[in-house]
This record gives C-alpha cells, structure tokens and sequence, in this order.
C-alpha cells in the first residue's frame, strides 16, 4: 500500500495503553520542561494531530488561534475525532483519546499510514496539563463536545445540533500550576514551528491568529513546499545558482523529498524531517544522502574532467560548503531514539534513501551541467581551504598554541579538575579581568581575558580563524579541539560564560563569540555548555543598602516606591568592584546566568548569516524589524 491510499478511521481503529495519573505529578518525564519549551510543546502536540490529519490526504486548513484569555485554539477540517463508544474504555472514543496515554488511531495499521504523533506524548497529556481543555468535533452529521479540568471530565460528551462536514476543534488553557514560568506563548516561536510545517507540506493551509494586545496574524500556504523553504532559508545570501535542485521518490512504505541549493557562505546547513518532525541529531536519512551527495559530485568532476587522475576525492565536508539543504522523509514505522525524537534510526532508510538518490543526482547535474560546475569549482575551493586549515593547525600544534595541556598564558585557571564543577568566564579586556579575577571563587572559576573584537568567522574560513590569537587562546582554554577535531568529552568547563559589557560594543562582542561557538564549536552550545553573564546596568544606595537594578524596566519600578533614589548605571565592567563584581556576576547565589539554547537551528543560521554576513541591506532590515522586540534580541 502505499501513503496515497486512505482507509477507515473510526472508533475501532482506537487502541488503549495505560492512563495518565502520572503526568501531573512529573510532567518533565512527558514534556521536557515545564518552562517556556514545555509550554510550547502543548500547541505542538495538538497541531501534529490536525497536521497527522493532512498528511493522510483528511485536512486542507488548519487554524490556531492565540486567545486573548490566555487559551489556545487549533482547528482543522479532517475527519473529526471519532465519538462512538470504545470497546475496551466504554467510553466514547473521544473521552478515550483525550483521558487516557498513549491512546490514538496511531497505533493501529489503519488509521494512519503515517504519522508524526506516534512517538509525542500525546493529546492526553495536553488535556493533563491543562487547567481547562475542551473538545469540539463535527463529525456524523452533528456536533459533539466535551469538557475537562486538569484531565477529569467535568461532563459527558455531548451531542449537540444538526451540522455539516467533519472538523476537530481543541481549545485549552495551560495549568499555571505546572508552568510557574508563566503561560504566554510566544508568537515568534508559535510561527516558527507553523511556517516550517507548512513548508514540509506541500499545500496545506496554516493561519495563526493572535487576539491578545492590539492582535496580529499570519497565513502559511507554500505550494512550492521544500523549494520555498530553501528560498526562506537562503533569502540573506548570496546563492551560487538560481535553479532549487529538487528530488523526490515514493516507494511503498516511504517517501522522499529533498531540495539543493548552494550559496557563497563557508557553512553548511542541512534540515532533516522524519514526518514532519525534525531529526536534531540527524539519523540514517542524513547518512543516506551525505553518501550519495558526495559520491555524485565527484563521479560528475570525474568525468568532466573537474578532477584530474591525481587530485584526491573531494571530501563531503567540501562538497557540502555553502550548502542549503532539507530533507523531508515520510515513513510507515519511524523508529526515533529517546522520547525527543531527534535522531532517526530506521535502518532501511539510509540505504533508500541513498539509492534514491544514487539513481536521481547524477541525472540532475548532468542535465543542469553548468550549475553542477559552480557547485564543484566551489567544493574544489573548500577542498584548498580545508587543505590550508590542516596545515595551519599543524602548524600552530607543533608551537604548541593549541595543545590544551599548555594552556594560554592569560587563563587564570581555577584549582578544580572536575569539569562538571568548572566554570570558565570569557571576559573582555584587561579592566574587566582584574575585578573578575579577584571576585570569582578561584577553587572552580577560571578567568579569560580577550581583546578587543575576535575575528568575525561568519566571514572567513577556518584557515583564518585559527590565525586569531583570541579564538587560539579560546580553543586552548576549553580542550575540545575545534572542527573536525572537536570532542565534547575533552571540555574542561561545563559552564562557559560570556561576560562583557552591557554597551553596543560589548554586545558585539559577545555575539562574535556566539557566531564562533556556532560555525566552530556547536556541539558545546548544544550540550548546554554556553552562557551569558547578566550584571545588572544600575546600582542603588537605600540607606545603608545596595540595590543592583537589570535594566531601565526594574529601575523604572523602583523609582515608583522610591522616587528620591539617586541611581548610579555602570558603563562597563571595569566599574565595578572587586566584590560587585562578584555579587552580581560570579557568585552562584545572586547571579543571573541564561543558557543559550538552540531549540531552532535553522533560524539560528539565519540570524547569524543576517547579522554576521556580507548582505548590508538584510542586516539592516532585520534590525529595523527587530530592534522594538527586547524578548527577541536579549540572549
């Protein structure tokens, strides 16, 4: 069978795992986190649902509507949720679904040939989680509902008027019990995740409409599906060739879609997809298409004689350079590793999808041969300057610049080895190290100075990045090698901090640094490693007492109680003391540190390739956009 032939969906099609009394009292074990992600993730479990609907050829529309009262709304026109009593519950299917984990159409051969849902936690825990949750269905000619609180009925299903078509309307309002972090979602990350499921599916129709404050909305429709994702991702860059490379394949229990397309930047980016859900840690898809990728790029310069008798294969680091990709596979049985099913590993997708690929690739360059060219005369250019960064590491190893067993003159170090326990603050210029040094806990904090502004790596490759003596002394303090050579296991600080000033230069200068942990040393921010210092801008005296005020919002509160207070704002760093430095920076008790997290990849490299690269004129829209948005640009 394969994924275009529909069958029944119906309240037999619903089998029964265990309930849901658990997932209040651990609702980390089902959603992550309880913070702003674990929120979000609510809106996404409910929308995978309707967009389960799309994909098996049910829904058209979808509408999620952020309600002024704090609730969400997401609606589509599929076939609705079945309302039928259950066999095994006795209870209606709909009650079924929405009371009792792991319960769903999903696990049956019928319902779904596939299916993004089958691994999330489910509806239920939405409707757990929730202070209020209610269902609407449109389904055998009349309209259902049904109420909860907290996941308990609070009524039966009910049966109400006369009404035509199918539909499935779920409205819900996160419990402030569980989210002590607040329930206000986010608008940026709601249309993030909604424009990317859009992309990934051809067609569909997704509205977001937000009714809080003075309102906003968006509508997400792509009939170029991948080829406009590749063209939203690539719209701050300089592409090597006009023309979306687009592949796709069906076989009886998988689908295939792949987009190309190379631009002028030093770094890559490569999206992977597993029915609609993206693959983090990538998977045997992505190990599939690296292969074939780079496997038909050198039979081409083979053969057009781009690569001489001589020269060495291009490698797929050099192959990929410049590379914009997505890769979009649709499975019957995903196998994910872990619960946060970010890594595939059917093992009979590696092997699909490079044979796939192996049979369209070589048939797509050869007949765009002259854009097949550029993309090799690039790679061939990546190949020199991967070529020129390994003798220049040699190079700076045998001065010893790299070996983290000498480490850089200027690391004050601290005495712990446990790196589980080591804390390594980047700090900027001399003035700044001085206070730091002294303030810090010297039995687990460590101190690097750095000067002026590192090199902006989003510009330049590697090569000459490892030229900067500030980005050698950064590789030497932190031990994991960089690149290629990078292992996480060697970090000897679990905490990198970035401590700079809280001025435009400052700003700068931490950002040069996020590009370089970015492009260079990714795996640390994705470990968790990285953070930034957040020291307050104004200082206080109330009597005999000091009051360290963020910014001009807690300032602007503190004048309305004491409008006498005569504030002092730091300039920098070097301001501060000793000990104020390390009451409002360093000491664990009463800093403030935010961990940078990269939930969202691919907008990460776009904000990076906006900011950090050549395209003047996108740089500067981009902050014209954003510069009103303090949630979005503070780190």
């Amino acid at each position: 069978m394969t994924l275009d032939q529909m069958t029944s969906y119906s309240a037999s099609d619903i089998k029964v795992l265990p309930g849901v009394e658990a997932v209040r009292h651990r609702p980390g074990m089902y959603i992550g986190t309880t913070g702003p992600r674990g929120l979000h993730h609510l809106i996404w479990e409910v929308v995978d649902n309707a967009v389960d609907e799309a994909m098996a050829g049910y829904a058209t529309t979808i509408k999620v509507v952020l309600r002024a009262d704090g609730g969400c709304r997401v609606t589509d026109n599929g076939r609705g949720i079945p309302v039928a009593k259950h066999a095994q519950t006795k209870k209606s299917a709909l009650t079924t679904v929405l009371t009792t984990l792991h319960s769903g159409g999903k696990f049956e051969e019928g319902a779904y040939t596939v299916s993004g849902g089958l691994h999330g936690v489910g509806i239920s825990v939405v409707n757990a989680l929730s202070a209020q949750f209610e269902a609407k269905v449109v389904r055998n000619g009349f309209e259902w509902s049904q109420s909860f609180e907290r996941g308990k009925e609070i009524g039966p299903l009910n049966k109400g008027r006369k009404a035509r078509g199918t539909s499935t309307t779920i409205t819900f309002w996160p419990d402030p019990e569980i989210f002590a972090e607040g329930v206000d979602f986010r608008y940026e990350t709601v249309t993030q995740r909604l424009r990317e499921l859009a992309f990934l599916n051809q067609g569909l129709e997704i509205d977001l409409v937000d009714e809080r404050g003075e309102g906003r909305s968006d509508t997400f429709h792509y009939k170029g599906g991948l080829r406009d994702f590749i063209l939203h991702l690539n719209s701050s860059r300089e592409t090597l060739h006009g023309r979306i490379l687009y592949l796709e394949d069906e076989a009886p229990d998988s689908e295939l879609q792949v987009a190309l397309q190379w631009t002028n930047a030093f770094s890559e980016n490569l999206l992977s997809f597993a029915n609609n859900i993206k693959t983090h840690e990538g998977g045997t898809h992505e190990e599939g298409f690296r292969t074939a990728l780079t496997k038909a790029i050198n039979e081409f310069a083979r053969a057009k004689g781009l690569l001489k008798e001589k020269d060495s294969n291009l490698t797929g680091e050099d192959v990929r350079e410049g590379l914009t990709a997505v890769i979009s596979v649709k499975v019957r049985n995903p196998q994910f590793e872990g619960q946060t099913k970010t890594k595939l590993g059917n093992t009979e997708l590696r092997s699909y999808v490079q044979k796939s690929l192996n049979r369209m690739l070589p048939e797509w360059l050869e007949r765009y041969s002259s854009d097949a060219r550029r993309i090799v005369a690039k790679a061939r250019s990546a190949q020199h300057a991967r070529e020129a960064a390994r003798k220049a590491r040699d190079v700076i190893r045998r001065k010893s610049l790299l070996d983290s067993s000498r480490l850089p003159g200027k690391l004050v170090d601290c005495s712990s080895r446990d790196p589980s326990n080591a804390e390594l603050f980047i700090v900027e210029g001399d003035s700044a190290a001085g206070p730091a040094k002294n303030g810090r806990d010297s039995k687990f904090q460590a101190v690097l100075p750095i000067r002026g502004k590192i090199l902006n790596v989003e510009k330049a490759r590697l090569a000459k990045a490892l030229q900067n003596k500030e980005i050698q002394a950064l590789i030497t303090a932190i031990g994991t090698g960089i690149g290629d050579d990078f292992e996480i296991e060697k970090a000897r600080y679990h905490k990198v901090v970035l401590l700079t000033d809280a001025d435009v230069d400052g700003a700068h200068i931490r950002t040069l640094l996020l590009t370089f942990f970015f492009r260079h040393m990714r795996p640390l921010i994705e470990a968790g490693y990285v953070y930034i210092a957040a020291p307050p801008l104004y200082r206080v005296k109330v009597g005999k007492k000091v009051v360290y005020l963020a910014d001009e919002a807690e300032l602007d509160a503190f004048k309305e109680t004491h409008p006498k207070a005569r504030p002092t704002r730091f300039k920098g760093l070097g301001e501060m003391n000793d000990s104020e430095l390390g009451e409002t920076a360093l000491q664990p008790s009463t800093r403030t540190l935010v961990q940078v997290e990269m939930e969202d990849a691919a907008g990460a490299d776009q904000v990076f390739s906006t900011l950090m690269g050549g395209d003047v004129a996108a740089r500067k829209e981009f902050i014209q956009q954003n510069a009103g948005d303090i949630r979005f640009l503070d780190i």
